[in-house]
């Protein structure tokens, strides 16, 4: 519920991030993310055009989320009782822990949660694909019907996964480094706390480490985001990651250095998934603990 409710608020943070990330840019991000504000504002139907690619936004991330939250417990779950944890085995919340989830050594951690986060983002990949070109300005799909008819007409099945290894190279990282940094987090700033942990301060916590270790994740992974926005708007130009970064590592930017857009869209991205993630993973912590 945290997900999706963020996923719907957020909506206008990742259409802007798109906008900037779906073409090489003719001046500076903020320049570029000013400019298609203001072409928006000025348009017809504004909120409505802010708010553009927000079902296969809902759809993608209250699936998604569902999907990634039982996997990632039940591949942890499973890791803490065969011993590969490193950490105590399964957790018991209350007392001093803000969490009642798993504990597991920080490889594994990393692991987990790389492997749950790639599997779920290939089931998921046509929806993520529909909400990419939702959100630019390339494409005027008015439906998921018509946006689905007209990626398998022009690019058969294949479009719909278009960008799939940026998308993993991307994901599993960052949920791998996520996991990682947010039960890192978890420790750090539950142990500022002296007391008992009761449910509202554990939220607290949960909710500031999320925030924490999205922030961080990231900050890492945006480069991948960046190349995959590129190859979903533009199959045929930037057919596969390789390919979209060579040329986005090479294009004229004007004033800006070279590459610099492989960081396009990294303050719209920091701050949505610093949001969503708190909200996410507090509320989800709080349900389980």
């Amino acid at each position: 519920a945290g997900g999706l409710i963020s996923a719907i608020i957020l909506q206008p943070a990742d259409l802007l991030k798109t906008r900037i990330q779906q073409s090489p840019p003719s001046s500076s991000a903020t320049a570029t993310l000013l400019s298609t504000i203001r072409s928006i504002a000025s348009g017809p139907s504004p909120i409505r055009q802010l708010w553009r690619g927000t079902l296969p936004s809902a759809i993608r991330t209250g699936v998604g989320s569902a999907m990634y939250f039982s996997s990632l417990n039940f591949v942890r779950s499973t890791i803490a009782r065969r011993g590969g944890g490193g950490g105590g085995g399964v957790g018991v919340g209350g007392g001093s822990s803000s969490s009642s989830l798993p504990q597991l050594s920080p490889f594994s951690n990393l692991l987990a949660g790389a492997a749950t986060r790639a599997g779920i983002g290939y089931l998921m990949m046509p929806v993520t694909v529909i909400k990419v070109r939702y959100e630019s300005s390339l494409y005027t799909y008015t439906s998921l019907a018509s946006a689905s008819r007209d990626i398998f007409v022009t690019e058969g099945v294949r479009g719909f996964f278009s960008g799939w290894g940026a998308t993993a190279i991307r994901d599993a990282p960052y949920a791998g480094l996520y996991v990682l940094f947010y039960e890192q987090g978890k420790k750090t700033l539950g142990g500022l706390y002296k007391g008992g942990m009761d449910d509202n301060i554990a939220m607290v916590v949960n909710a500031g480490a999320g925030a924490g270790a999205a922030a961080a994740a990231t900050a890492v992974t945006n480069p991948f985001d960046a190349l995959k926005t590129r190859i979903q708007v533009d199959p045929e130009r930037y057919r596969n990651m390789w390919t979209a970064a060579k040329i986005v590592c090479t294009e004229e930017a004007g004033r800006r250095w070279r590459g610099r857009a492989l960081f396009d869209g990294l303050g719209l991205r920091v701050a949505r998934k610093a949001v969503s993630s708190a909200l996410a993973w507090g509320l989800y912590e709080r349900m389980v603990r």
